[in-house]
């Protein structure tokens, strides 16, 4: 694709008819350039093979866009490098998306880029978005489908490229981590055409017949065009119907593959997939010598609980807490004691002073007493009986007179009415 643009043939016509005849300085005439320029191109995406790649000490990225038949300058700053998927290099075919600016100093335009992408990865990612959510609908991808890895495998089984930089990668690991390890390689071409059906066949024979505990797919980092075998429906079918528990392992840590989503545990690297598989003498042993470590203070723990729990029930502690336990009831009963001496002294009192009342009134109805106001009692002698009234006596009649003290017998020698 040229990096040719045009601009409206009306601006030009306009512009022309305006400024007919008159001189301009190569500053004004820049300015008018650069008004047309980027006021016409404010945002453009421009495909071309990066060359001239200079990056800059400051962070930002200079390169120029060429085809077959022109040439654009363009530069990248720093802060949108970051957004970058891929690591831009010579001959690379990109597409720049950005708006055009004018150098003024050098009287030349260059492309502002906003975004780089690969060529032709636009149509790649949308791709795969969609076949991404066609089998997230089929719940290929759902999480309890997935298996846990075994914590010591006895075989791993790798399906890779025989010559890459993955299988040696993984190899290294494992003999340095877990020499005991059996690994069984399972040749496939990891990119290009036939890789997909190559890299399902593999995965479905090594469950067909039961060759290892866990398997590893991948291979080592690459253009988003290298990785798309692993992205393929076969082989993501493969992976989720696995019985065998599935790594994937594709590329570098920011690279993606649909078989990340379908497999039971994503590793970032090749080399992190074999440690994931691999547990190391050290850590093992660390790992026992923590045990021990706890099992060790628990139970220490627990036979100093028992003996604090012993000690509570020796003679001494038993008549402590018996004491603590009859304590308080002696309280209560010293209280209760208390309480019903004073009550009984209370009732004793009260009634002491109703039995002094009743004797006081008893005493005063007393005929005892009357008679030591000096009153007497007057009885005939003869019969007893006491003489009430005066008519009750006749002259002659033998009295006895009763006193407070002592008797005397009379006669009664006339009586008055």
């Amino acid at each position: 694709m040229s990096a040719t643009f045009f601009i409206s043939p009306i601006i030009v016509y306009n512009t022309r008819m305006k400024n007919v005849g008159r001189i301009y300085n190569v500053s004004e005439l820049t300015q008018e350039i650069r008004g047309l320029i980027e006021g016409g191109f404010p945002s453009v995406a421009v495909e071309g093979e990066i060359s001239n790649l200079r990056p800059s000490g400051a962070g930002h990225l200079y390169f120029t866009l060429k085809d077959s038949g022109a040439m654009l300058s363009a530069v990248m700053f720093k802060n949108r490098l970051r957004g970058l998927t891929f690591q831009p290099a010579e001959g690379n075919k990109v597409v720049a998306r950005g708006g055009l600016s004018v150098y003024a100093q050098r009287g030349s335009y260059q492309i502002i880029c906003e975004s780089l992408e690969a060529a032709g990865e636009g149509a790649i990612l949308a791709m795969l978005e969609e076949r991404k959510r066609r089998l997230a609908a089929e719940g290929l991808f759902d999480s309890g489908r997935k298996k846990p890895l075994p914590l010591f495998p006895r075989r791993v089984a790798v399906v890779t490229s025989p010559t890459g930089a993955a299988i040696r990668d993984i190899l290294k690991v494992l003999r340095r981590r877990s020499a005991g390890v059996h690994v069984v390689i399972l040749p496939a071409l990891v990119q290009g055409d036939g890789a997909e059906q190559m890299i399902a066949a593999q995965i479905r024979r090594a469950n067909r017949y039961n060759m290892a505990d866990v398997l590893i797919i991948g291979r080592g980092g690459g253009s988003l065009e290298d990785l798309l075998p692993f992205s393929g429906e076969e082989v993501v079918r493969a992976v989720a119907q696995s019985r065998i528990p599935i790594i994937s392992a594709v590329g570098h840590e920011v690279d993606t593959a649909l078989s990340d989503y379908a497999a039971d545990f994503r590793a970032p690297t090749p080399s992190a997939a074999a440690e994931a598989v691999s547990a190391a003498r050290e850590d093992l042993l660390r790992q026992v010598r923590q045990y021990h470590s706890g099992i060790k203070d628990a139970l220490l723990y627990r036979a100093e609980k028992i003996r604090l729990l012993l000690d509570r029930f020796t003679p001494d502690s038993l008549e402590q807490r018996l004491h603590g336990l009859l304590q308080p009831v002696l309280f209560r009963l010293d209280d209760a004691k208390e309480n019903l001496i004073l009550y009984a002294r209370s009732v004793a009192a009260a009634r002491r002073g109703r039995l002094n009342l009743a004797a006081t009134v008893l005493e005063s109805c007393s005929p005892l007493d009357i008679l030591r106001r000096g009153y007497t009692v007057v009885r005939l002698s003869q019969s007893g009986e006491v003489v009430k009234h005066a008519s009750g006596l006749a002259a002659g009649n033998e009295i006895l007179i009763h006193f407070h003290k002592g008797e005397a017998d009379a006669t009664v020698k006339k009586v008055r009415p």
